[in-house]
């Protein structure tokens, strides 16, 4: 089932090539929020900026489907009276892959360009070499004071995200930055879009949610499902693909890029709804993976789950490779059947249904 068109790759690049780093999400919000508004009836959006499209809105069942908005980044915390500038994370940026890479620095005159430095290869001590860490990777934007990067606009607090862009590969591998979680609200706004275009009328209201602030503890989402109240949560991430070199698939799972979405076991995960989307997977011939949590998901799945007395929820994950590198990597294969499985889920739920263990 081919799903993916022109207009939607085009949001999907626009959308992943815009800068969204953790706590400054709100002109990526604006991008898939004029793509979604077609297909929804309202919206609603919160302080922090997570944004929400609704269909039927005075229903009184509620069922949100959800992806996070953010991604990782840097910020200014340190500048050299030479001008060199040391970071701190803000989220789980990786300092391994930093040296030699491009930066762009948001400041309110604008961006400004800037790389991390590392030390020349001749330079260094073989015997000794060190490795990129938080202390000792710094970025350079050419300036030779103190005063000089200041009065290019850059101070402590700035945010700093690469510059990446999204790129195919073999003509079905995406490639880009902040695929996690971006790709997640590409896909919940695919399946408004589906809904729309296929008239589909749910008997239920239905959250598209596009959640703030997920790489630093899952805050948007604990803001938002205390504003929607749902009844269920069907949330959408990324997950590791462990077939690629020195990922211990003993330790890891065994999740492979292109073998279709991955179905969480963990607490969080509700039993009953969880199985609801593997039934209605098999009988829709949705390839699927299963991959098990220990204690939680780690992803906007806890936050739902763990709200309002306890909303039923589950997690269907997009397989990655390189998570949190600027060249993270999925299937178009498997990006469709997220969609696909999303999609025919919602039509198997109906409202007022409880997913209580007792009924």
């Amino acid at each position: 089932m081919k799903i993916l068109n022109k207009k939607s790759m085009s949001f999907l690049e626009q959308y992943l090539n815009n800068a969204a780093p953790t706590g400054y999400e709100w002109e990526g919000q604006k991008i898939w929020m004029d793509y979604l508004k077609p297909y929804v009836d309202t919206f609603i959006t919160d302080t922090y900026g997570t944004a929400v499209g609704v269909i039927n809105p005075d229903a009184k069942f509620k069922v949100v489907i959800e992806g996070h908005s953010d991604e990782i980044s840097w910020y200014v915390n340190y500048i050299t009276d030479k001008g060199l500038i040391y970071v701190i994370r803000n989220g789980g940026s990786d300092h391994q892959i930093a040296p030699s890479k491009w930066v762009n620095i948001h400041t309110k005159k604008g961006i400004i360009k800037g790389v991390f430095g590392w030390p020349a290869i001749h330079t260094r001590k073989a015997a000794k070499e060190e490795t990129p860490k938080i202390d000792n990777i710094f970025i350079d934007i050419g300036a030779e004071s103190k005063e000089e990067v200041e009065k290019m606009g850059v101070h402590v607090g700035c945010v700093i995200t690469y510059p990446d862009t999204f790129q195919v590969i073999n003509e079905n591998k995406f490639i880009c930055r902040a695929i996690d979680n971006r790709a997640g609200g590409f896909m919940i706004a695919e399946v408004a879009r589906l809904l729309h275009e296929n008239n589909i009328k749910l008997p239920f209201g239905l959250y598209i949610t596009n959640s703030v602030q997920e790489e630093v503890g899952l805050r948007g989402a604990e803001m938002i499902t205390n504003t929607i109240k749902p009844d269920v949560a069907i949330v959408t991430d990324v997950c590791h693909d462990t077939t690629t070199p020195m990922i211990n698939q003993k330790e890891q799972g065994f999740i492979e890029m292109g073998k279709g979405p991955v179905v969480s076991y963990a607490p969080a995960v509700q039993n009953k709804l969880r199985e609801k989307i593997l039934d209605t997977a098999i009988a829709k011939e949705i390839p699927f993976q299963r991959l098990a949590s220990s204690r939680y998901t780690g992803t906007d799945t806890d936050a739902f789950a763990y709200s309002n007395g306890g909303v039923a929820s589950a997690l269907i994950s997009l397989p990655l490779r390189y998570m949190h590198t600027t060249v993270e990597m999925v299937h178009k294969d498997d990006v469709e059947n997220v969609i696909r499985m999303i999609y025919e889920t919602l039509l198997e739920i109906k409202p007022e249904e409880s997913f209580s263990y007792f009924d």
